[in-house]
């Protein structure tokens, strides 16, 4: 069994949290998930924190700007790319209060580059999946703004193991044939596993940190992930229906990040019974019930920015509590 690139028992949340109280978010994270933190994500301030602006922050040469609500690549940078910019530097600038001193793993977010291209317009309108070049331009571009990025948390928190999580919901849309064209009457082609896979691993070749790919949609394509050479998948458990890809993926040693808890509820999540659910079905696909804790972080099912603030810490305390009782089995 490989290492993993984080702690044993860990747990850790996918990334967003309701509010816009960048301090208060990275303090709840660094105090609920001492394992693995990450850095806070806040939408909820609006575009430039939402999930497309953010990552298309990280574009090199390759500026944004938001038209009619849409983000869409620009000809030069203007006010949206700064504000994009300046609430990033905001959070890093919290990351790095808050882990003043911290030695462990650090799990950081972006936006994949297929949901970027499936998201983000040409000048000329339509989204940039349809053009197989700006993929690739993208891709390369998002590549070494993430490599930048890496950098840069590592030098605010020199201690830190770096971990990279790319988000990805629209690639299963993006495989299938199923992103819709702007008039919403026809899709854009699909995308071949090979081919989606190989931008993929440009951006994990590139970073010089363990990726993890994260898809909160149904039909979490694992075999791209595999071909990718990622460290591994963050998935919701409540989605995955056929056990048998998963299982060959955790016994070619790729990590799981088991989405185990509702992302909204009313409800204080039961960390005994989050426990029980990845327990039962690590032992359904017949794996050693020692690797579990080494080779499953266990996660919200997908970000937490709608939860009410209580909830969302109540969920963050569950699935680190979680995570002890898998390690004590």
């Amino acid at each position: 069994m490989p290492d993993f690139p984080w702690p044993a028992g860990a747990a850790t949340g996918v990334g967003s949290l309701p509010g816009t109280d960048i301090d208060e978010a990275q303090r709840i994270v660094f105090g609920e998930l001492p394992l693995l933190p990450h850095l806070a994500e806040l939408p909820g301030r609006g575009p430039g924190a939402d999930m497309i602006g953010r990552g298309a922050g990280f574009l090199v040469e390759m500026p944004v700007q938001l038209y009619a609500g849409q983000w869409q690549i620009a000809a030069r940078p203007g006010k949206d790319l700064r504000r994009t910019a300046d609430l990033l530097e905001r959070d890093l600038d919290q990351l790095t209060e808050q882990g003043d001193g911290f030695t462990g793993t650090l799990k950081i977010q972006a936006t994949g580059p297929w949901t970027l291209a499936a998201n983000l317009d040409l000048p000329i309108g339509g989204r940039l999946l349809r053009d197989p070049g700006a993929v690739r331009d993208l891709t390369d571009s998002l590549a070494e703004g993430l490599r930048r990025h890496v950098g840069d948390v590592r030098k605010r928190v020199p201690g830190a193991t770096v971990l990279l999580q790319l988000d990805e919901p629209s690639l299963p849309a993006v495989l299938a044939g199923h992103v819709p064209t702007e008039s919403g009457l026809s899709a854009y082609r699909e995308v071949d596993g090979p081919d989606a896979a190989t931008r993929l691993r440009v951006i994990a070749e590139s970073v010089g940190a363990p990726v993890v790919l994260h898809c909160c949609a149904p039909d979490v394509p694992m075999q791209v992930v595999r071909d990718a050479g990622l460290a591994a998948v963050s998935l919701d458990l409540s989605l995955v229906e056929d056990l048998d890809p998963l299982g060959e993926a955790i016994e070619a040693g790729l990590g799981v990040f088991a989405g185990a808890v509702p992302p909204t509820g009313t409800s204080r999540p039961d960390a005994k019974l989050i426990a029980e659910r990845v327990s039962t079905l690590w032992r359904r696909l017949g794996f050693p019930a020692a690797r579990l804790p080494q080779q499953v972080v266990i996660t919200p099912a997908c970000g937490l920015a709608g939860a009410s603030p209580g909830y969302a810490r109540a969920a963050l305390t569950a699935i680190a509590e979680a995570g002890r009782r898998i390690s004590e089995v």
